[in-house]
């Protein structure tokens, strides 16, 4: 028997329930499969469960609330709703409600038709993996959604076909609080999950999202013969400031090259080489660049600290008297440093000796080498320039 946990489905038994911060949860792809499940055991079977125990992509087995059964007489049709949770994973499609509609399709046996109904974004540019015109419903949750709808109903299948629409209400909603538009997903959220399990913290939805843009941006960018030899560009970013300052650095580009990566640099980056792009850039202030300096490509609060011991080792580098540099590295933040070295008349210098450090981290053998031309863009709180600095096979300057 699998365990499901929170809102998706029961707890496990245990002593005491898990303590808020670690729960986990499910994603929309899981919870898509789960009530597609319920909705074709309803059309075999006549009932449609309350409670329905669905295969995951990872192989675990859970066992799913279901709400809003609904049967027409004739078995033709089924609906059933599953409702996410998040488990303690910061995410705004926590509550949506993943309908499957399942009908029966008499004239084509055998085949499973997997449609997107309201509330799933419709994909709209190359790039994704997933078919211009067609529903946002990631390769992995449609093999997952199929296998669950085949393995209740075989012997239906064998006499006809099966239409599953998934729908999210409110998804459109839900939508404007991701990047979708950015990546020419319109009119809904995406049916996203590589486990179907999303971890506390992990921001699962913005890492795939992650992924997604840089696919995007590499397919849009060749198209205008961006970058090196056309291979295409990328700009990362942390956040909406440092994407706007970019994109000032940046006009003539198209807002699909610009992606948003947040903490996740690794994924971002590895995706880059995956894609082949050739020219790499990255945006962003004195705190996240010096983690990623220091050789940390997952820069969430949680996971890294800043180590202000290099940001002494530079401002020593650069001139500044031994107390300061001691008092910068006993500070907890890097703006402490920056703004120290502001006081000295060095800050342009910290910020142009920092983002060569990036260059010469990121760049070296044991990581990314020569895989793509690299730019590191240093921009102050209040988003304005402060220094740059290129890998030696960047050829193609602001």
């Amino acid at each position: 028997m699998g365990e499901g946990l929170g809102r998706g489905g029961t707890r496990p038994m245990s002593k005491s329930p898990p303590e808020r911060g670690t729960r986990t949860g499910f994603t929309t792809g899981a919870c898509s499969a789960a009530a597609a499940r319920a909705a074709a055991l309803g059309l075999v079977t006549g009932e449609i469960p309350a409670e329905v125990e669905s295969l995951l992509p990872n192989g675990q087995r859970v066992r799913f609330a279901v709400q809003d059964a609904q049967l027409d007489p004739q078995r033709q049709h089924a609906h059933a709703v599953v409702v996410k949770f998040a488990g303690d994973d910061p995410d705004c499609t926590d509550g949506a409600h993943l309908t499957a509609d399942v009908r029966l399709l008499p004239d084509a046996p055998g085949e499973v038709h997997l449609l997107g109904g309201s509330g799933v974004g419709m994909v709209t540019l190359e790039g994704l993996g997933l078919a211009v015109g067609g529903p946002a419903i990631n390769p992995v949750p449609r093999r997952n959604i199929e296998a669950n709808v085949r393995e209740v109903a075989p012997e239906l299948l064998a006499r006809a076909g099966l239409a599953v629409t998934i729908s999210v209400p409110q998804g459109e909603e839900m939508a404007k609080k991701t990047h979708n538009a950015r990546l020419g997903i319109l009119g809904g959220i995406s049916i996203l999950g590589t486990t179907g399990i999303v971890k506390p913290y992990s921001t699962s939805a913005w890492r795939a999202s992650v992924v997604q843009g840089v696919q995007v941006a590499a397919q849009i960018s060749r198209s205008g013969g961006l970058g090196v030899g056309g291979r295409g560009v990328v700009v990362f970013t942390t956040g909406g400031r440092t994407e706007q300052f970019a994109q000032r650095q940046y006009p003539a580009w198209p807002l699909t090259c610009f992606v948003q990566m947040g903490d996740f640099l690794r994924y971002a980056l590895d995706e880059a080489v995956t894609q082949g792009i050739g020219q790499v850039v990255i945006a962003g202030m004195v705190g996240k660049l010096t983690k990623i300096a220091q050789g940390e490509t997952i820069t969430h609060a949680n996971r890294a600290e800043v180590d202000t011991g290099l940001l002494a080792e530079i401002a020593a580098r650069l001139g500044a008297p031994a107390e300061d540099c001691a008092a910068i590295a006993a500070a907890p933040t890097a703006r402490f440093a920056a703004e120290r070295m502001g006081a000295l008349g060095l800050l342009d210098a910290f910020h142009q000796a920092l983002a060569e450090r990036v260059v010469q981290t990121l760049c070296a053998p044991e990581r990314y080498g020569q895989h793509f031309a690299l730019q590191v863009l240093v921009c102050d709180f209040d988003g304005q320039k402060q220094a740059e600095a290129f890998s030696p096979n960047w050829n193609l300057h602001p």
